[in-house]
């Protein structure tokens, strides 16, 4: 698992909420839906986002953004336009007074807004639940990202505004698959840039014996590591690794290896027909109750908890 997978392995949307606007101004949507990382991208026009209290950013035809939640934000034609729409948790829309909206109307499969033939017309993706995005993942992002046309090369904007708007028997998970591909193209065009300041282990991936050391530790999280392990696999001292995993990393290479078991248990806690042994042995614990004490001590909940939270919605 290399330094992208590693940060990358846990977009895995189900039933995402995926939708088409077509839209002439004046047009203003005010995102109230508390979802953990929405992707809008730009197929026709242009289109603002206003976060509340970050800077307002313009972006156009051929242009993706990524936006953080659980904050609120505004897209919109213009920053001067107010909101018409409120988009809450669960997709339900309203006037900004509460009412069921109805200005707005259904143009078909999957597509949406004022205008069949609008000057611009976005595709949003949204991931509605926590545990379809890592958390390791959700901390490496500013709370917005833009990444103009201009600056990447990927195919995957015009083959999602094709696929959204179909009707055919398997479509939902052609589209979430869809969905986690463009996320992890952005990101790793994102993290590439010198602007995205990676976390440090993902900056640290590029020296010799500690991008090493992570690689051990990435590939095979279940092996019982130790500093002396990993320093004789990289041929430097304990003292020698300690200190340089440290400088780069942040946190020492057992803290780092326990973070990084404890976020793979996260995940792997949500998936379906999961229990605490099997991902227990999966990330290097010897018993469900070893994976217990670690997962309450970094995360403050325990693993029934945090499984159980997956399928509330």
């Amino acid at each position: 698992m290399d330094a992208v997978a590693g940060l990358l392995d846990g977009p895995r949307a189900r039933g995402a909420f995926l939708l088409r606007s077509s839209l002439d101004p004046p047009w203003s949507l005010r995102i109230q839906d508390e979802a953990p990382l929405t992707l809008v991208a730009v197929v026709r026009g242009q289109a603002w986002i206003v976060p509340d209290g970050g800077e307002t950013v313009r972006f156009g035809r051929g242009d993706i953004a990524i936006v953080r939640g659980p904050d609120s934000y505004t897209v919109a034609d213009d920053p001067a336009t107010p909101p018409q729409a409120v988009i809450h948790p669960g997709q339900r829309c309203t006037t900004p007074e509460g009412q069921e909206l109805k200005q707005m109307t259904y143009l078909g499969v999957r597509r949406w807004g004022n205008s069949p033939n609008g000057a611009t017309v976005l595709l949003t993706g949204t991931y509605h639940l926590d545990g379809e995005i890592s958390q390791r993942l959700l901390r490496a992002l500013p709370s917005l990202l833009v990444l103009r046309d201009g600056d990447w090369d990927c195919p995957l904007i015009p083959l999602l505004a094709d696929e959204i708007v179909k009707d055919e028997p398997g479509q939902e998970a052609v589209l979430d698959r869809l969905l986690d591909l463009l996320l992890i193209a952005v990101l790793r065009a994102w993290f590439a840039r010198p602007e995205a300041r990676a976390l440090g282990w993902y900056r640290a991936y590029g020296d010799p014996v500690v991008g090493q050391a992570l690689r051990l530790l990435h590939h095979n999280p279940a092996h019982p590591w130790t500093v002396a392990e990993l320093a004789d696999a990289t041929s430097v001292s304990r003292a020698s690794l300690a200190r340089r995993f440290n400088e780069l990393v942040g946190e020492p290479p057992m803290t780092f290896l326990t973070g990084w078991r404890i976020a793979l248990a996260a995940d792997l806690l949500r998936e379906p027909g999961a229990t605490i042994g099997a991902v227990a042995s999966q990330v290097g614990y010897g018993s469900p109750f070893a994976l217990s004490t670690a997962f309450k001590r970094v995360r403050g909940i325990s693993p029934q908890k945090h499984r159980a939270s997956a399928f509330r919605s």
